[in-house]
């Protein structure tokens, strides 16, 4: 009798990680992208994180480099082909970010038990010893190897 196929293990990426894969097509993101596309990782996100994500495109450091109606069509995109979108978490207090923009981030990933989170951001990364006992990896996307 063979076993159920397994779900591939959940991943969150913060805004920047994110922005960096759909707009900018950074190399360092380009790993975890094909594991997205190719199902063998399993991209999170809630409401507030595509919130997020569709107002920075408007910020003028990214407009001046990027067309922002363009950007916002490709991120929601994005969202609707490869993320998996799920109902924004309670506030946990296992994990507590120094920078209350980013406690979604782990609000999320703790949540739904991901595996991975993403992020550049130094106030996430300060919590990735204490994450790793929660069985949650953080680091930056080309610090971890992505499901092949």
């Amino acid at each position: 009798m063979t076993s159920p196929p397994q779900c591939p293990a959940a991943c969150v990426l913060d805004t920047q990680v994110l922005l960096d894969w759909v707009l900018f097509d950074d190399p360092r993101v380009r790993p975890w992208a094909q594991a997205i596309q190719c199902r063998k990782v399993r991209w999170i996100y809630c409401a507030a994180m595509q919130a997020e994500a569709l107002r920075v495109v408007h910020y003028p450091a990214l407009a001046k480099r990027h067309d922002p109606a363009l950007s916002l069509q490709n991120l929601t995109a994005c969202f609707a082909r490869w993320g998996q979108p799920c109902v924004t978490p309670p506030a946990q207090r296992q994990l507590v970010c120094a920078d209350p923009d980013d406690q979604m981030f782990f609000d999320l990933a703790l949540a739904q038990r991901a595996a991975s989170l993403l992020s550049r951001d130094r106030a996430v990364l300060q919590l990735a010893r204490r994450a790793s006992t929660l069985g949650l990896h953080i680091s930056p996307p080309e610090g971890a190897l992505a499901p092949s």
